[in-house]
């Protein structure tokens, strides 16, 4: 990819959160998808790479739930939705900030750095896959438990969401700044 810096946000890709489900009631709860709809980061390419996230933790939407007994209608979104906001990440906002960019294998870049999220800071890794066609995708796999998040449970504790969830981008890199 040429030097530059690229901005991204929603209107250039999407920002993921997936959960898992565990417990012996695992078979009723919803594997879930939820979107972040309110982000932006930039990636510095060139001399100094560096990449910078930042997200507003009040813009959670879930966009759907895979398994469970029944479908997940708009009302279950929504107590979803609220449970996330009120309860768990409390509309904090979340930043990345990397420490370290480098060129991987296959043309991905190993991105390091330091995540903040509900006032505590921990280190994060991740690759970032940049396409020939200026696509950008990635993931990370966050534990919750690490930044004091207890995960959600219900059920008296039957059905619970999996401490690990994963973060996805997935975008395409705009005309460099």
């Amino acid at each position: 990819m040429p030097a530059g810096r690229y901005v991204l946000g929603p209107d250039s890709g999407t920002l993921t959160v997936k959960t898992g489900k565990a417990g012996a009631a695992a078979k009723a709860g919803h594997n879930l998808v939820i979107d972040v709809t309110a982000w932006e980061a930039t990636l510095d390419l060139g001399d100094a790479p560096a990449l910078t996230l930042t997200a507003d933790g009040g813009s959670l939407r879930v966009r759907d739930g895979h398994g469970g007994m029944q479908a997940l209608g708009a009302d279950d979104k929504a107590g979803i939705q609220q449970t996330v906001d009120e309860e768990i990440l409390k509309g904090a906002p979340i930043t990345f900030r990397s420490t370290a960019v480098a060129p991987g294998p296959d043309g991905a870049l190993a991105v390091e750095g330091e995540l903040e999220l509900l006032g505590r800071r921990h280190p994060l890794a991740f690759a970032l896959a940049l396409g020939p066609d200026g696509t950008l995708t990635g993931g990370a796999v966050v534990k919750q438990s690490d930044w004091g998040i207890k995960p959600y449970t219900t059920l008296f504790g039957t059905l619970k969401v999996v401490d690990e969830v994963e973060v996805v981008v997935e975008a395409r890199l705009p005309v460099a700044r």
